[in-house]
């Protein structure tokens, strides 16, 4: 292998350096027996991206208009308290945020069903945590869906 080969290995990342190895990783959600395109396929990051920013802008506006009439500390502050309630309440219920489900998506448990109420809240913690929802796995879901044993998917 010559310089230009290991860098370019290196700046794809270990999953393309894999790939060029010939080890066949599948399409995003093929082991959770989902499909590779549309409805029930694995939701792309950039729409989950854009729904947590629809939410978090929503809870914003809350925080800041009905509790601290002053953007700060404290008004983000309720604004996390905020996403965590309203995650509980909106994907316990109807399984969407309003930034999910304008962005056609759904967050359902890994067996097909709705998400039970302990992996809901448990979820809800995770992602006001933020950190368990930046750390991917292969099929694209992040650490809170893991532990939570849920999946978004496109609806």
């Amino acid at each position: 292998m010559d310089n230009r080969q290991a860098l370019g290995s290196w700046l794809s990342g270990p999953r393309a350096a894999a790939e060029e190895a010939g080890v066949d990783f599948g399409y995003r959600g093929e082991q959770l027996g989902l499909p590779e395109e549309g409805p029930g396929s694995i939701a792309r990051p950039g729409r989950r991206m854009g729904a947590l920013a629809v939410d978090w802008a929503l809870c914003s506006l809350i925080a800041y208009g009905l509790i601290t009439h002053s953007y700060g500390q404290t008004s983000q502050t309720w604004a996390i308290v905020i996403l965590g309630v309203m995650s509980v309440l909106t994907i316990g219920t109807i399984g969407s945020t309003p930034g999910k489900r304008l962005f056609g998506l759904r967050v359902v448990s890994v067996n097909g069903g709705r998400l039970g109420l302990p992996w809901v809240l448990l979820r809800s913690v995770l992602v006001c945590l933020a950190v368990p929802a930046l750390i991917w796995d292969r099929d694209g879901r992040g650490l809170h869906d893991r532990f939570a044993r849920a999946v978004q998917v496109r609806i």
